[in-house]
């Protein structure tokens, strides 16, 4: 199981790299990312919830968003039912971005996947997704 851990965490690294050079023209770093995926596709996610989502601890999203607010990707409003809620919405600027970012992360999936058979894609990702859904469990139960 460590080499396991270790390949995903080498190759997690890697496109992060990735990311982080295809998403600086765009203005973004590489975590950014993720943030705006989340963001665009449930506009009006509170910071709480975007933290669960996309398993980051609190204080890191709060510091990332009051980035991406500060560069015009996000908007954040307290929420009208419960104050003590930030909600996040995108900007336009965000949503332009969005095609470009998913262009980005098709692009790094085509080149790392290129040398399995659609088979062993498809058993991968399952394999991949029980494995994302018993940490998802870890986290809930913390």
């Amino acid at each position: 199981m460590p080499d396991l851990m270790h390949h995903i965490t080498d190759i997690a690294r890697c496109a992060a790299l990735y990311r982080q050079e295809e998403l600086a023209a765009l203005g973004l770093k590489s975590c950014h990312a993720s943030y705006l995926a989340a963001i665009c596709d449930t506009p009006g996610i509170t910071q709480d919830q975007l933290a669960r989502r996309i398993f980051i601890n609190k204080s890191n999203v709060a510091r990332q968003l009051a980035s991406l607010e500060e560069d015009g990707f996000v908007e954040r409003r307290p929420s009208p039912e419960d104050k003590r809620a930030i909600q996040v919405f995108p900007t336009r600027k965000a949503r332009d971005c969005m095609p470009e970012i998913a262009r980005i992360f098709r692009c790094w999936e085509s080149f790392v996947a290129q040398d399995l058979s659609a088979e062993e894609r498809k058993c991968l990702v399952s394999m991949l997704e029980k494995m994302k859904d018993r940490s998802a469990d870890w986290m809930d139960k913390r």
